[in-house]
């Protein structure tokens, strides 16, 4: 018990620097980008910064393409995650509703998009879209982010479908209810904060995705492509680390939300009969 915890229930000291240690090693870069963001030095990266100023925030924000690829971005994001939505709840009630021959087969199918490395998802989409003569738009990139987000929202929705009783069901149809009446009072508040964070975690995945975008944008610009070329040919560089900072912010925030609205899942109706 020693070797873990001390006997009032407080980790070692070894312990603590140690995960303190971890932490900080996946975070500097991020404070070091804030800091960049209040510099007063335009073209280089000097530490200490030779001073600290809000100008770039207004600069920024006077940036008619910092805002076009927002917008971008945002749109792209929210189209992904509601096709995500649909198409990963219907594949999770299906997978998990019934057994037949390749289930599980199929289940491997639906997930390989996001275990494959992006660079694979991105050629294949740019072959088959071009075999299809489609040409690359604002379409083609919703449907790129779609394959992998589909992913996110399948995985929260077939855990929780498989850990909701099937009796529940049963039991809301033997009362008379159909099929509606039985998604919309039984289903839905079981599996619906699933759903949610599924969709926020689908949300902040498109909305800082890099490399299918590359292979499916054309000459549209999300935001994170957007900076990418900005770094390729900086102009102010300050810039780009303010907006590095609302992609941070954009992408936190869905996750942390997702994070508490799935940490009392096991907490369900009929879970474990």
């Amino acid at each position: 018990m020693s070797a873990r915890t001390d006997n009032d229930g407080r980790a070692p000291l070894g312990l603590k620097i140690a995960a303190a240690a971890g932490l900080l090693f996946l975070h500097l870069p991020i404070l070091l980008i804030f800091a960049y963001a209040f510099t007063t030095e335009e073209r280089s990266y000097q530490w200490p910064p030779p001073g600290f100023t809000l100008q770039w925030f207004a600069v920024t924000w006077n940036r008619p393409d910092v805002w076009e690829a927002l917008g971008l971005s945002l749109r792209v994001a929210s189209i992904s995650t509601v096709v995500a939505m649909v198409l990963g709840t219907l594949c999770a009630a299906a997978i998990s509703g019934s057994r037949f021959f390749g289930r599980e087969t199929i289940s491997l199918l639906i997930i390989l998009p996001i275990a494959l490395p992006g660079i694979i998802t991105g050629i294949a989409l740019r072959s088959a879209f071009s075999l299809a003569d489609i040409p690359f738009s604002f379409w083609t990139i919703v449907l790129g982010h779609a394959t992998f987000c589909v992913v996110v929202v399948y995985n929260n929705a077939v855990a929780r479908f498989r850990r909701t009783s099937g009796s529940l069901i049963e039991a809301s149809m033997d009362l008379g209810a159909d099929g509606f009446q039985t998604l919309r009072h039984v289903i839905l508040p079981n599996i619906g904060t699933a759903l949610v964070a599924g969709g926020m975690l689908a949300f902040a995945l498109s909305f800082d995705e890099v490399i299918v975008t590359t292979f499916t944008a054309g000459q549209q610009a999300t935001l994170p492509i957007w900076m990418l070329e900005e770094l390729v040919r900086p102009r102010q560089r300050p810039v780009t680390n303010v907006v590095a900072m609302v992609v941070v912010l954009v992408t936190l925030l869905p996750i942390i939300a997702a994070y508490y609205l799935t940490r009392d899942g096991a907490d369900i109706a009929g879970s474990g009969k």
